[in-house]
């Protein structure tokens, strides 16, 4: 899903076009000059030089020469990437272009889907990318606006129309922007603050996604019409956000940066509507004569007018211009509506838009207007995109979040257990998983509420916790219910956790009845996020489905129950096969729950950008999701880097989009079909076998008693915490265990220093144990599932590239660092072998002799970034060395900066950190 070597696919986004070969070395000598101008000395490190002759301040300029060198490429790639696109759709036709609607739509023509079959399926799902702001964004925002204009100079650079003279002078302002790059900052001075990360996820709205979500939803019309003769399709696109509104271990997010979110975001819709309908009212001078409007359209013009209260004024300033007249009532009305939400008038609120819908109304009036007065043309291309947008974005751009842990959920639930009995702080309540505690918990959700329970005498965390589900209580009159997403509640063990929540919404009257006793109107979402944790989500879903409070309450929110499942924590916990087995049956088994239940399962994916947290290729990793787990809304997370890498410029988040929209409808198509998606018994039995082996595999590397000192010594697993790349803590409780350190830092420092276990280790042995058990069978029984099993394919695929980016000699040179010679050699020893079996057992089921040799492209991008990513591992390596033994606190500071801007160059070659 991201531009990197350890997950891009070998496919029509690579580079290897001539142009990307041109722009790269265009791009590498304009680098060469801007560093060969301001420090000469620095030139032989970007040819391949060690650099260790250089002082540590000078050592890190030269690391962020190559980071940004890597930046470059990666623009480069993404430039190379777009023209290929536009190559295939020009030569074959975008139905020939895989992972665009017109693609998936001509498939479905041919399987012999009728129109009425595809609207349904349109008219079932939702489609929504929810942001994140997870600590694994290494890049400020001006140097990804820097970015951005960088890629636009190479877009206007493959015009064959400039002169020497023009070209060249373009070349000199690309020049200049590679200087700035150089002469910005990459560092951050300060950890950011949620506020800024609040903004910096706005950037990407207000810079490319207001403007290319709507042209989406147009290409799913024109490939409607092209191959059904049918258009206008129901609204499938919509955009979540946690960002404020996660406060899963992170302190900072408070219920006042809450608030703030939901009005900065409220109030970033607004101002984009009301620029899109300033823009209608300059460009619709139609004047009256020309045309014939008609009744509908006058009528509707003249109630407007009269609703204004300034109508005389708004006729005569635009006289004989209907069209024009209409839009300023509008824009009238979006002004009050920005004033209501800025709280600066109380009256605007009465007279302004008071929800998105009001708005689409007029759009429409308008578009049907036009049509009348056969301007259907205009209005296709000037209103129907503003009408898309709004449908969107609606008054709120996103919807928001609010996500905590089960831990402080609990301790809220019991200060309020003691309130209730009017017992002191150090009475324990009864044991969270025993009879006692549930049946209290039944009791409360039974019991009618009568007023709002006091929060003075509550310990502060529970004052905070019950404060945010007030907050949500009283927000949204205000900014509407499409402000909010659902209230997810990380690290889910059991009943009584999902059932807590539902008495914390009771308490903030958040339920549709007076009394709190029917339904919750809160959408209540459980994360599951363990191996443990995934194999009980059926059975405890199953009980609560079985709750007639819960089942009245998903029944009132549309028959959908959502569940997120985590591919990051299963992923630390039990390794890279067993958490994608794990992650794809408790998918089957809690689609079957749902069946039985008699509602719909809807799957949250919390994926992140590196393969070992879910980071897959989008296209593939939908397609190899179990037959029929699509239903009513799919959402996934888009997380730190990946937001930048495929949202910063238009046409790679335009192409993103559309990608991850069709291959969901291509999903949900396919389920269930004959030529389609299907179970087979024989693949799960092995997949079944191969997930317990490799389980046992890994859990014997992570059970070793000298892991956490072997993994912190031969990583900058510590020093990573300095980077100042997000406002939440390394760690959920401030422990400093294996168990609850994030995966986030888990996943970076093991690819930092070229260990990468988190992306192979177990497979291997799971493989040889399979074929040596199973014999001849079971060896063609892995060639069949290699060619014919989504999942298993997508892991194997995966773990061949995973392990085309691990360098052991590297490793072992990091692995130096560890004190302990016996945990040195005995780890490292474990971590040798099991790649060397694993690097075996993958070439032997693709019958391939090198790794990654089926990946071309993706090879080719390996080889313009391994020879600088090894050279800054071992610089890396010797600045590791250096900062942990030096006492003198200035040369220490030297040494930590240098050491900094090696870990973001790392991870600039990889595309992902954590």
């Amino acid at each position: 899903m991201v531009n990197d070597p350890i997950s891009v696919p070998a496919s029509v986004d690579s580079p290897g076009s001539a142009f990307s070969e041109k722009a790269i070395g265009l791009l590498f000598s304009l680098l060469r000059e801007v560093v060969e101008r301001h420090h000469p000395e620095l030139v032989p490190v970007l040819s391949g030089a060690s650099g260790t002759d250089l002082s540590p301040q000078m050592l890190g300029r030269a690391i962020q020469a190559q980071g940004i060198l890597f930046q470059l490429l990666s623009i480069a790639e993404q430039n190379g990437a777009m023209r290929k696109r536009r190559e295939v759709e020009r030569l074959d036709g975008r139905e020939c272009l895989p992972g665009t609607f017109a693609n998936v739509l001509a498939s479905a023509r041919k399987a012999g889907l009728s129109a009425e079959r595809v609207r349904d399926a349109f008219a079932g799902l939702k489609v929504r990318p929810v942001l994140t702001a997870h600590p694994t964004e290494a890049k400020r925002v001006t140097v990804l606006e820097r970015h951005r204009r960088i890629y636009r100079l190479l877009i206007d650079l493959e015009s064959p129309r400039w002169t020497p003279r023009e070209r060249a002078d373009m070349e000199g302002t690309l020049r200049n922007e590679i200087e700035l790059l150089w002469l910005t900052g990459e560092l951050r001075l300060e950890k950011p603050n949620v506020s800024q990360e609040i903004a910096w996820g706005l950037h990407f709205f207000n810079e490319t996604l207001f403007e290319v979500a709507p042209e989406v939803l147009a290409r799913a019309d024109e490939a409607m019409l092209q191959h059904f003769g049918e258009q206008d399709l129901p609204g499938f696109l919509e955009f979540g956000s946690w960002i404020g509104g996660d406060r899963d271990g992170n302190p900072f997010v408070t219920n006042a940066i809450t608030r703030g979110a939901l009005v900065e975001c409220r109030m970033a819709s607004l101002r984009r509507h009301r620029a899109s309908v300033l823009e209608l009212v300059r460009g619709l001078s139609v004047t009256e004569a020309s045309l014939t409007l008609s009744g509908d359209f006058r009528d509707a013009l003249t109630l407007a007018l009269e609703e204004d209260g300034d109508g005389s004024a708004i006729a005569a300033r635009n006289p004989g211009e209907p069209f024009r007249q209409f839009l300023v009532c509008m824009l009238n009305k979006l002004d009050h509506a920005i004033a209501c939400a800025q709280g600066e008038d109380a009256a605007a609120c009465r007279r302004g838009y008071e929800s998105a819908d009001r708005l689409m109304a007029d759009l429409r009036t308008l578009e049907v207007g036009l049509r009348d007065a056969n301007l259907g043309l205009l209005a296709d291309s000037e209103v129907v995109p503003v009408r898309r947008q709004v449908e969107v974005f609606r008054f709120s751009t996103v919807r928001l979040d609010v996500r905590e842990n089960s831990t402080r959920v609990t301790q809220t639930l019991e200060a309020l257990w003691r309130a209730s009995r009017g017992e002191p702080d150090d009475v324990m309540p009864p044991e969270q998983t025993s009879d006692e505690w549930c049946a209290w918990l039944l009791a409360e959700l039974a019991q009618p509420r009568s007023a709002q329970c006091d929060l003075g005498g509550l310990p502060a965390v529970a004052q905070e916790t019950l404060g945010l589900f007030r907050l949500i209580a009283e927000m949204r009159p205000k900014v509407g219910r499409e402000a909010f997403g659902s209230f997810i509640l990380s690290m889910t063990r059991n009943v009584p956790d999902v059932l807590g929540v539902y008495l914390l919404a009771k308490e903030a009257g958040l339920y549709a009845d007076p009394g709190g006793v029917e339904r919750c109107s809160l959408p209540i979402m459980p994360l599951f996020e363990t191996i443990e944790d995934l194999r009980r989500a059926p059975a405890i879903m199953r009980e609560l489905l079985a709750m007639p409070l819960i089942k009245r309450s998903v029944r009132a929110l549309g028959g959908v129950q959502e569940v997120m499942i985590g591919y990051s924590d299963s992923n630390k916990d039990g390794g890279f096969l067993s958490s994608n087995w794990e992650l794809f049956k408790a998918q089957m088994k809690l689609s079957a729950v749902g069946v039985d239940a008699g509602v719909k399962i809807a799957f949250f994916h919390g994926r992140g950008g590196s393969v070992s947290r879910g980071g897959v290729p989008a296209g593939r990793a939908i397609a190899a999701q179990p037959a029929g787990s699509i239903q009513g809304l799919f959402r996934l997370t888009e997380q730190g880097e990946v937001i930048s890498s495929k949202y910063a410029n238009k046409g790679t988040a335009a192409f993103n989009l559309e990608l991850l929209a069709a291959s969901v409808f291509d999903h949900a198509l396919r389920s269930g079909r004959a030529d389609g998606l299907h179970s087979v018994p024989e693949f799960d039995d092995a997949l079944e076998a191969l997930s317990g082996a490799a389980h046992a595999a890994y859990v014997n590397l992570i059970s070793h008693p000298g892991l956490v000192s072997y993994f912190q010594e031969a990583s900058p697993l510590e020093e990573i915490s300095l980077l100042n790349i997000g406002s939440r803590p390394a760690r959920r409780f401030g422990a400093k265990s294996l168990s609850e350190l994030r995966a986030i830092p888990w996943v970076f420092a093991w690819s930092q220093n070229r260990h990468i276990v988190t992306g192979w280790y177990g497979v291997g042995s799971s493989l040889a144990n399979f074929i040596e058990v199973r014999g001849a069978s079971g060896e063609a029984l892995l060639a069949r599932m290699f060619e014919e099993s989504p999942p298993f394919r997508l892991i194997v695929d995966e773990v061949e590239k995973t392990l085309a980016v691990v360098d052991l000699d590297i490793a072992r040179e990091y692995s130096q660092l560890v004190g302990d010679a016996s945990v040195r050699d005995e780890v490292f020893g474990m971590i040798a072998r099991e790649y060397e079996t694993t690097r075996a057992q993958i070439l032997r089921l693709s019958g391939t002799r090198v790794l990654a040799e089926r990946f071309p492209e993706y090879r080719e991008k390996l080889d313009h970034r391994l020879p600088v990513v090894n050279q800054v591992s071992r610089q890396q390596i010797s600045l590791l060395s250096a900062f942990r033994n030096t006492e003198d606190a200035a040369r220490k500071e030297e040494f930590r900066k240098a050491l900094l801007l090696s870990i973001n160059c790392v991870a600039a070659g990889f595309g992902a950190t954590g």
